[in-house]
């Protein structure tokens, strides 16, 4: 990168005032946040494969003694929502899923943690970028009514492009970010649904059926 355009660059957010700082600020949350659920929401993360496989291994009305040492070996929001439901299988099948239930809820409020970030980058990025391009034509409105200086009024006028274009080029890639996450999310919680559900069917053909 040329000093030439490493200067135009820096002329650029500085000519954005005030408010260029504030969507400087919010575009290094967004990017914070996209790249953070990027590495949580990794599908071995959420679901290790050597856990699926062992539930799927399991036959139906074994006791899933072994299934804690997957536990220990892959932590992960499908083995603390399995973990939960082995805890209680003292208890009905009914009560269990309740417990399972709520249990996943609560990993579920997890893997959105950060998502709020992007929704509000947003809605708040292109509010920023109005209210610059605002500050910017009250500069040029009230140098036309005085001296008129070409130079004041250019720079009101890129104050008010600079942060349009910025404001808007935060809340696009956070909206489609977010967009993503949460379906992502969804089908992740349907498939660790479907494990939960396998494994609950399995255990209760046991003695601990009721």
């Amino acid at each position: 990168m040329t000093s030439s355009t490493l200067t135009s660059a820096a002329a650029f957010f500085q000519n954005g005032g005030p408010f260029m700082i504030l969507l400087v600020a919010l575009s290094l949350l967004s990017t914070t946040a996209i790249l953070l659920r990027l590495w949580k929401l990794r599908e071995s993360a959420i679901i290790p494969p050597a856990l699926e496989e062992a539930v799927e291994a399991l036959r139906p009305g074994q006791i899933p003694g072994g299934l804690q040492q997957v536990f220990s070996a892959h932590p992960s929001a499908l083995a603390r929502i399995l973990e939960t439901l082995l805890q209680h299988l003292n208890w009905s099948k009914s009560e269990n899923l309740e417990a399972v239930q709520t249990k996943a809820r609560h990993e579920l409020a997890r893997m959105e943690k950060g998502l709020v970030i992007l929704e509000i980058a947003t809605a708040t990025g292109p509010l920023l970028g109005l209210l610059g391009t605002l500050s910017g034509l009250v500069g040029i409105f009230s140098e036309l009514s005085g001296s008129g200086d070409p130079a004041v009024v250019a720079r009101g006028i890129s104050e008010a492009l600079n942060t349009t274009i910025v404001g808007l080029a935060v809340a696009v890639p956070s909206a489609i970010a977010h967009s993503y996450f949460q379906r992502r999310i969804e089908m992740l919680a349907i498939r660790m649904e479907s494990i939960a559900a396998d494994l609950l069917a399995k255990v209760y053909q046991s003695s601990h059926a009721r």
